[in-house]
């Protein structure tokens, strides 16, 4: 393909996927199959790694931030960010208005919000264009997090303004908050592997965003609330509502809840109508956000040295519960880990009744020294997970017991060990463990893994009783008179079980590798092993040098990989797994000539063309490699924009210095 035809397709492929994105994250309202945006992605990818001097910054494909950063500068708000005063029942928002009225008399509007619980954030475009990202910080001096909010979906990259009003910045502010399901598939997975839990979801999205490795925030589906005009050149407004109606114009996500009143009695009644609903939505929120609509009044009200007075937050009342704990039971997950979990009587929080709480660990339990017997009081994390958060020990009688966590698995006996560092027991009968041995089936055929369809855990838990299974391989070597006699199964169960198995051989390496459990692995990091080994054969001989060579698996991963490769049983399980036909091998990529084989190069400075990520794909697609530090070995040592001490070093070692025109000649032609 020519460059000119490439260019021509990259921005049709660009214009497609942003309006796929954004009726996807912004308007909720997908209009085509995820394979046929996974497809449209491909190949824009494709042709920017032919053509990488066709990138550019608002590219769908630069989402993924750059290398992780050693610490996040500060950045200076031009306008200060101020957090809200409180109200917290009727009366309160009641003397808010008054306190309103008193200044610009009767004729006022409302703006009433949902008020997100997650990590407030500060976004600037230039020309339309994504530009920087900072949190809230102090009010005055946040955090640049640029790279981190760049992965976020539903924040576009590029604006749609209309010919009549484009502004050449735009400072917006929103809401970065992490789904209810998010957050308990997250905590999910983290109480698996052993590590500590997030408390709620705003701790989560606030730990995702802040995190110096932007592809690990990448990892995490956050979300933003755009709900807020924090500067603006170029354009202006009269009413907060205008904004607003202006902001979802031009493809940012605005919460669809946000309601204009002109009567303060029904600003009242919708706060206190989401009390209950709240619980109805897929994200928390804790209160409900009143502002003054019009921008001139909220001049003439002005601010505190910390608050707005022109803007209020009704908080709603805590939604915790006292109740008694009958029981402390003890589950085994899918890694082996133990999990204390707290049976209590039946009480009804937020929305639901809950029987059951968890206690994460012994040092949960001795930190807030509960007991079995105790009142407690009990709340969902997120509106999601029951926890135990206190207890009441006025309420004692001296009839309660301590509880102390079992040095036997419950499931089936073996010993279990708490590891140095860790807070977590764990069973050490990985393989004849039969909560180990159900769960990790479940998780092999999980969505994410190999996504058989119709094997939930009841029908998991069916065929191990039966006998028919004792672990992921089986599944393969199931018949159809094996299946058409159980409860539960007839000719067309049994035919649709068989034919979902059946298609999971086909799935990609990288979908095996996660489907295989290994502790710490998650699917971002089986995709990454899928890439760097090209087959399951080849991982299973990987050593700790090669594994830690892998970009982000560091010592605990590459430990936890050696673990369980060396184990017997998982010997056995991907023998025969292969035996049975299961995909062991990653799809072929497109092999070209290698001119740069055998020669190492090193970075430094700023290309213009390339970003250090772009140029070390290139150099390393053509059979070079990159090091991070010049010796008498290096070949090369590219020079971009104010070079570093790299450059100095290469002049003293006499090692061969190429500038980026230099560089571009070596890729086409293989020679300087």
């Amino acid at each position: 393909m020519k460059k000119s035809e490439a260019e021509k397709r990259i921005k049709e492929l660009r214009e497609l996927i942003n309006y796929h994105n954004k009726q996807y994250y912004v308007y909720d309202n997908p209009v085509i199959s995820d394979a046929e945006y996974d497809k449209l992605m491909r190949e824009l990818e494709e042709l920017e790694r032919k053509f990488p001097e066709l990138v550019t910054p608002d590219s769908p494909t630069q989402r993924v931030g750059g290398e992780p950063l050693p610490y996040f500068t500060q950045v200076v708000h031009r306008v200060p960010m101020m957090s809200l005063s409180n109200a917290f029942d009727e009366g309160e928002l009641r003397d808010f208005h008054r306190r309103v009225t008193e200044v610009v008399g009767n004729d006022v509007e409302y703006v009433v919000e949902l008020k997100i619980d997650g990590l407030a954030v500060s976004i600037t475009y230039e020309n339309g264009i994504y530009k920087t990202a900072a949190t809230r910080g102090d009010g005055e001096v946040g955090e640049d997090v640029t790279q981190n909010v760049k992965t976020i979906k539903s924040v576009p990259l590029k604006l749609d303004f209309p010919p009549d009003k484009s502004p050449a910045i735009l400072e917006v502010r929103g809401e970065v908050y992490l789904p209810k399901e998010d957050f308990r598939k997250l905590n999910e997975e983290r109480e698996e592997q052993g590590l500590p839990l997030f408390a709620n979801p705003r701790n989560a999205a606030a730990g995702s965003l802040r995190q110096l490795d932007p592809k690990v925030t990448a990892k995490r589906p956050l979300a933003v609330f755009i709900y807020g005009l924090g500067y603006a050149e170029g354009i202006e407004f009269e009413t907060h509502y205008e904004a607003l109606q202006f902001f979802k114009r031009i493809g940012l996500r605005v919460n669809p809840h946000i309601v204009l009143f002109d009567k303060f009695d029904d600003v009242v009644d919708y706060c206190l109508s989401w009390n209950e609903k709240r619980h109805e939505l897929p994200y928390e929120i804790d209160g409900m956000v009143i502002k003054v609509n019009s921008l001139e009044q909220q001049r003439l009200l002005g601010s505190t040295a910390k608050s707005p007075r022109w803007a209020i937050a009704y908080k709603f009342p805590a939604e915790q519960k006292t109740t008694v704990i009958k029981d402390i039971i003890v589950r085994v997950g899918r890694t082996g880990v133990l999990t204390p979990t707290a049976v209590l009587e039946p009480v009804r929080i937020a929305g639901s009744t809950v029987s059951k709480a968890t206690l994460h660990n012994e040092d949960y339990i001795r930190e807030k020294d509960i007991k079995i017997g105790d009142t407690v009081i009990v709340h969902k994390a997120g509106d999601v997970i029951p926890e135990v958060v206190g207890v009441v020990k006025e309420k004692r009688t001296g009839k309660e017991r301590d509880f102390e966590m079992p040095r036997r698995c419950p499931e089936c006996g073996s010993e279990a060990v708490r590891l140095p560092g860790e807070a977590a027991y764990r069973c050490t009968n990985s393989t004849g463990c039969p909560a180990q041995i159900r769960r990790s089936i479940e998780h092999f055929a999980s969505r994410d893994a190999m996504d058989i369809r119709g094997l939930g855990p009841a029908i998991v838990s069916l065929l191990i009783s039966q006998g028919l299974i004792k672990d992921a391989a089986d599944l393969y070597y199931l018949k159809r008179e094996d299946l058409v006699t159980l409860e539960r199964m007839g000719e067309k169960s049994a035919a649709n079980l068989l034919s979902a198995i059946e298609e999971s051989k086909k799935r990609p390496l990288d979908r095996v590798i996660y489907a295989l459990g290994i502790p710490f692995v998650g699917s971002r990091t089986a995709s990454l092993l899928a890439d760097a080994f090209g087959s399951m054969e080849e991982l299973e001989k990987a050593t700790y040098e090669d594994l830690i060579k892998v970009p982000e698996i560091g010592d605990k991963i590459a430990e936890s990989i050696l673990a369980f490769f060396r184990q017997e049983q998982t010997k056995a399980l991907i023998s025969r797994l292969k035996a049975a036909g299961v995909n062991m091998e990653a799809k072929k990529k497109e092999e070209g000539p290698k001119p740069l084989e055998g020669l190492t190069f090193v970075l430094t400075g700023a290309l213009e063309k390339y970003t250090r990520q772009q140029a070390t794909e290139l150099i390393e697609k053509l059979g070079g490699k990159v090091t991070g530090s010049v010796s008498k070995k290096t070949d090369y040592v590219v020079v971009g924009k104010d070079p570093g001490s790299k450059y100095e070093k290469a002049l003293k070692l006499g090692i061969k210095i190429l500038n980026e025109a230099e560089f571009e000649k070596l890729l086409e032609k293989g020679e300087v």
